[in-house]
């Protein structure tokens, strides 16, 4: 299948080359040469532009980091709906608001082009391995459609609805993440302090009722997890800037909807701090420096 790849930072390249390794022919963009570079030498076809890589496309797979690059990436003059061709199918991996996602949607629609949002979790170590989760939104019809080729990258694939639910249940997922990161970040810090093995305390947690996503795969702590960000410098992995720009979006949502969201507002709160002290670059679990003596 000819499948247009375009964005290929922490995220999307994994999942490009797992396209590559199912032998599919994948046309690449990204404004960073290098990693357009190696991913050409796994055998992708290197492109101009993103309408270059949808042209004679059978697919079209976004991954960019915020919803103005999603929509220069769609609609700028080189952009994808100036390169589709009417009834290919098209998914956005990123994580956006549900309301770009669906006014972009209606312009491709206008093409003959249908577009829907299929944001991820499982983080960089699922990318690679192939085993994310994917919320996809848009019809039955269309999810049925690009199934198949998602089940190429993920383990998960689960249809949460119309054009805008992916995104609704991503910022949802998020919101909940970034919480309980800070959480077990608190809890381990507390157990140093206190004079309690940190080797001893995450095995506690882990096999009790504390254990989360967070604590098991994820653990903030250095040496817990040794395939975790924590046991590599917290580089690599979900930048903390891009867990404060999720939690926003949450935020954003949470108030149209005139529902509060008091955790998430202060799990903001301390992700913009960590930013402001130069730390956004860093994995989100480095949240743990703020409570480390």
């Amino acid at each position: 299948m000819n499948i247009a790849f375009i964005g290929l930072g922490n995220m999307g390249a994994p999942m490009a080359c797992n396209l590559l390794k199912a032998g599919h022919r994948v046309h690449l963009f990204d404004i960073d040469k290098n990693a357009l570079a190696e991913l050409a030498s796994q055998g992708g076809q290197i492109s101009e532009s993103p309408a270059q890589a949808a042209q004679g496309s059978e697919l079209v797979i976004t991954m960019l980091p915020a919803a103005a690059h999603v929509r220069r990436v769609y609609l700028d003059d080189n952009g994808v709906l100036a390169g589709i061709q009417p009834g290919t199918p098209a998914i956005d991996c990123s994580t956006i608001d549900p309301q770009t996602i669906r006014e972009l949607a209606d312009i491709a629609a206008a093409q003959g082009v249908t577009l829907s949002d299929a944001p991820v979790s499982g983080g960089t170590a699922g990318a690679r391995a192939a085993t994310l989760t994917f919320m996809a939104g848009g019809s039955s019809e269309h999810f049925e459609r690009i199934k198949p080729v998602l089940a190429q990258m993920g383990r998960n694939i689960v249809h949460c609805g119309d054009t805008g639910t992916g995104q609704i249940a991503k910022l949802c997922n998020n919101l909940l993440l970034g919480i309980s990161m800070i959480g077990v970040a608190e809890a381990m810090a507390l157990g140093d302090a206190l004079g309690i093995d940190t080797q001893v305390l995450a095995g506690v947690i882990n096999s009790s009722t504390g254990s989360c996503w967070s604590s098991q795969s994820y653990n903030p702590w250095p040496g817990i997890v040794d395939t975790a960000p924590a046991s590599r410098g917290y580089s690599g992995g979900f930048a903390a800037d891009l867990m404060l720009k999720d939690l926003g979006l949450a935020a954003q949502a949470a108030r149209s909807a005139h529902q509060p969201v008091m955790l998430g507002a202060l799990a903001e709160q301390l992700f913009q701090a960590m930013s402001q002290r130069g730390e956004g670059g860093l994995d989100f679990s480095a949240i743990i420096q703020a409570y480390r003596r």
